[in-house]
């Protein structure tokens, strides 16, 4: 038999095979152009509706005035700078209490921790990932505020130190998933040189492995960033919604209030084409370009650590343009490493007693660092570890602690009637019948829009490309999507689907902002499951004569099907404990009736139990079993999931 040579084309260029090929690459190049386009309208309408705010005001009033007041008299005030500080404040409070807690997590995972522990811990992370920002921030509400009033005296427990310790909790995963990606990443062969050269086991970790997955902690934190800049429900419901900056500036028991949480409390009640309208937008704006450049630095970073741990790279070397290790004498690296712990280590004190918390914490970690030499490194090991372990275990009990305070106040309000009634008396009775199949409807639609154009996508970016620019600016654009807040989505979805195609307050409109809140997930998703099927597989089908379309459906993605689903499901669990895109675009409080039409508002499950939290008194018992549905709905989504990943990965051997 005669080959013809171009049957052994390399994988990833496109085999032409007729007008049957062509239409299948267009098809899946509009899937993955569509990313780019998102993002193109997502910034056109904030821009065409927040610009009008910059000519009335001024840029420069608007981004450093001191007032925000827009329903003023005589004169409306339109200063933005107390909502910056207010972000500022609780994301770096946040980070505080995460970047610690995250690092010591990843490193006890990934270099520590049996496989049995490991086999608990990676799975109770995801699910601390998956509980839905509403149920954090009804959790910060009920219990935390209430901690923080009884605790410190003050008459009211809502402030920077509730948004802080909220964020803090909901950038975990994010941090410790990406730092443990970067620590697993580097190779064993350094430890195990490093421990043959006399180290001990902590020496190996806090000078070699963790040295060379800075590049990768360093994207895990400003991910870790991102997603505490972009959160809006729970700090909406936690930090008191005051638009002033701190008095004095370290007082993290004032009250404080963020760009996303201006946003969902003041967009619901204005005029459309107001100035106060347009001065929300005009917030939008600022946000989406806050969180596109934290974005932005963190995919740069991760493309370097990629290109640092490629085959045939020195993988010890600093990363060009983002790692440049000086060369320092033996003891001025030493010094140099203990003033950069101290000062990480300093960040605890931080939201707790503000700047005199972060003094006072510098002062006691300089003394013990000053008699450090007196401590055998075995000693060290051992505290190191009992740090790291304990920071392991307080991620747990975070968990726990959630979890159990839900579930115990929750399930005895579950029952055949609420569960299958219409609220009664504003929800402080009946039940949530049409909440529950308004969220599912709300899901339905969105994996429907959102499955098959990530699917054909990342079989695009996947198998039909090669890496190149037009790869690179959709993956960009892929990536830039998945770190535009909710919010974002939630005002796009008003401006675009709402108001100028008058689709109104509807189930369309929610199901299609869900839709693309999620494409980004199905996108990496599904591409990571199709790099994960053997390039063997490939050439084999194309040497045998198959098209690059028949190789592609019937030899890459039936093994990939498990990763796909998977993708699914979770992107099913994001899109059911969203609050924020649904806010102003599908949701309302309370309605007897299923909708019986898509263009006839819906119940939601997170937009129900945060009325109930915030609006409603005398309605103990049933948001706490709102609560418990909606988690466990989110639960039973991720741990399907995680199920199907453990199954997959135990029965597949290449």
């Amino acid at each position: 038999m005669t080959l013809s040579p171009r049957r052994f084309a390399k994988p990833g260029r496109l085999i032409p095979a007729g007008t049957g090929e062509t239409v299948i690459r267009v098809l899946l190049l509009s899937c993955a152009g569509l990313a780019v386009i998102t993002i193109f309208f997502i910034l056109a309408f904030l821009l065409r509706d927040g610009y009008p705010i910059f000519l009335e005001t001024g840029t420069t009033d608007f981004l450093f005035g001191t007032e925000w007041n827009p329903t003023g008299y005589p004169v409306a005030q339109f200063g933005i700078i107390p909502l910056i500080a207010g972000t500022l404040c609780v994301t770096l409070g946040a980070m505080a209490i995460a970047v610690p807690l995250g690092i010591s997590c990843a490193i006890c995972i990934a270099r520590l921790a049996p496989p049995a522990v490991r086999a608990v811990v990676k799975p109770a992370i995801e699910l601390l990932a998956g509980i839905p920002s509403v149920v954090y921030g009804f959790f910060g509400l009920i219990v935390l505020t209430d901690w923080i009033r009884a605790t410190f005296g003050v008459p009211s427990g809502e402030s920077w130190l509730a948004g802080s310790i909220i964020l803090g909790i909901m950038a975990l995963p994010t941090i410790i998933s990406v730092s443990e990606d970067a620590i697993s990443c580097v190779p064993r062969e350094f430890a195990e040189g490093s421990l043959a050269l006399g180290a001990t086991h902590w020496q190996t970790i806090a000078r070699v492995i963790v040295p060379g997955a800075l590049p990768g902690i360093s994207a895990a934190v400003i991910l870790g960033m991102g997603r505490a800049i972009g959160e809006t429900m729970a700090v909406l419901m936690v930090t008191g919604n005051a638009a002033i900056i701190p008095s004095p500036l370290w007082n993290v028991l004032s009250p404080v209030r963020t760009l996303t949480g201006t946003l969902g409390i003041e967009m619901g009640e204005v005029a459309a084409g107001t100035m106060h309208y347009h001065a929300l937008f005009g917030v939008a704006v600022v946000l989406l370009a806050i969180t596109l450049v934290v974005n932005l630095a963190a995919t740069t970073i991760i493309g370097r650590l990629r290109e640092q741990y490629a085959p045939g790279k020195m993988l010890g070397r600093a990363v060009p343009g983002i790692l440049r290790v000086p060369r320092l004498s033996p003891g001025v690296r030493e010094w140099a490493q203990k003033v950069l712990l101290v000062a990480i280590l300093s960040l605890i004190g931080l939201p707790f007693a503000g700047i005199a918390g972060y003094c006072g914490c510098a002062f006691l970690f300089s003394l013990a660092a000053l008699s450090w030499r007196r401590v055998t490194p075995r000693t060290t090991q051992k505290i190191a570890f009992f740090l790291i372990s304990a920071a392991t275990a307080a991620v747990l009990l975070i968990l726990a602690v959630i979890l159990s305070d839900i579930l115990v106040k929750g399930l005895p309000a579950l029952s055949i009637e609420f569960l299958t009634e219409p609220p009664r008396d504003l929800g402080r009775s009946g039940g949530i019948f049409p909440a529950i199949v308004g969220t599912l409807y709300l899901v339905a639609g969105a994996i429907g829009l959102a499955l098959p154009l990530g699917i054909g996508a990342a079989i695009y970016l996947s198998e039909y490309r090669t890496e190149g620019r037009l790869t690179k600016i959709v993956r960009t654009g892929t990536e830039l999507l998945n770190g535009t807040p909710s919010i974002v989505f939630g005002l796009f979805g008003f401006a675009f689907l709402v108001l100028f195609l008058k689709f109104g307050v509807s189930l369309i409109a929610g199901q299609i902002t869900l839709g693309l809140m999620i494409l980004p997930t199905v996108i990496r998703t599904t591409e990571e499951a199709l790099k994960g099927v053997p390039v063997s597989l490939r050439e084999g089908s194309l040497a045998l004569g198959a098209t690059q379309w028949q190789t592609v459906s019937r030899v890459v993605i039936p093994p990939a099907v498990p990763g796909i689903v998977t993708g699914a499901i979770l992107s099913i669990g994001r899109a059911a404990g969203e609050t924020a895109p649904i806010l102003f675009t599908a949701v309302v409080f309370s309605q007897r009736f299923l909708p019986d039409s898509p263009f006839s508002p819906v119940m939601a499950l997170p937009y129900h139990l945060y009325i109930l939290a915030t609006n409603i008194p005398g309605a103990g018992a049933n948001r706490y079993g709102t609560a418990v549905v909606l988690l466990l709905l989110v639960i039973l989504f991720y741990a399907v999931a995680i199920g199907i990943r453990t199954h997959y990965q135990k029965n597949t051997h290449w």
